[in-house]
């Protein structure tokens, strides 16, 4: 397991959060942002490879995603693996074990990651003083139920092509309301990640990837899913996108 090296303490002012100017989040208050500043322990960065939460321990933080990318999975007994979702910047990871009591799923980073990490035994302090940001997490939270609603709506009845044209629209349209991509629109992930997610085997994931590169709408390199045509992909798996709505993070 690659390492998690901590890094200085508010080494990214919360103020100066490169987060904040994107038009894909909701503004902060000042009241807020003090808030969020104590709240902040200090960062963490992450290898590509890296486990950052394991199923079934106990963290003691919670951490929202300042860059890079990761995905949430379980595995069974026998080491097969089910990718659950992906994160990006402005995502909070760890809140399921700060209310459960220990993780129910695993995260890896899928690249070089930083992260801000808050104190999870502060979290009740944010919920009596601060509604508007409590209501924050349970917006985030609830968001991410209906990205589950929508990859087990690909899984259960999208076919083959139409659940890889899906993820992968689903995964460049986040790419872009965040600006995660330079120059070429290039996702970091293998296809047995695209496997692992879809429920296909990687023989039947090869095969229904190669259909979506002979019409010109993805191309495969090194560890990256380059997007050429984002729109064609939503229509090939009737998927009407994200959205143009504001969202909150900490």
């Amino acid at each position: 397991m690659a390492p998690t090296r901590p890094t200085h303490s508010f080494k990214t002012p919360c103020e100066r959060c490169p987060l904040r100017p994107l038009p894909h989040f909701r503004e902060f208050n000042e009241e807020e942002i003090e808030f969020v500043s104590k709240f902040k322990k200090g960062e963490l960065a992450a290898d590509a490879g890296t486990t950052i939460l394991v199923e079934g321990a106990h963290s003691a933080h919670l951490y929202t995603v300042l860059s890079g990318w990761g995905f949430r999975y379980k595995t069974l007994e026998d080491g097969r693996r089910q990718i659950l979702n992906y994160i990006m910047p402005g995502d909070l990871i760890g809140l399921q074990g700060s209310i459960m009591g220990e993780m129910q799923h695993s995260v890896e980073a899928l690249s070089p990651v930083s992260l801000c990490v808050f104190e999870r035994d502060k979290l009740m302090g944010l919920y009596n003083k601060h509604p508007s940001l409590a209501f924050d997490i349970t917006w985030m939270a609830a968001q991410e139920e209906r990205m589950l609603d929508e990859h087990l709506l690909s899984i259960g009845r999208r076919t083959a092509l139409e659940r890889a044209a899906y993820l992968i629209a689903f995964l460049y349209q986040r790419g872009m309301q965040l600006k995660l991509f330079n120059g070429h629109k290039a996702i970091p992930i293998t296809q047995q990640h695209i496997a692992d997610t879809l429920g296909l085997s990687i023989v039947h994931t090869n095969k229904t990837l190669k259909k979506l590169a002979v019409r010109g709408l993805i191309r495969w390199q090194e560890r990256t899913c380059e997007v050429l045509d984002g729109e064609q992909l939503a229509e090939i798996a009737s998927w009407d996108g994200l959205g143009e709505r504001l969202r909150p993070f900490l």
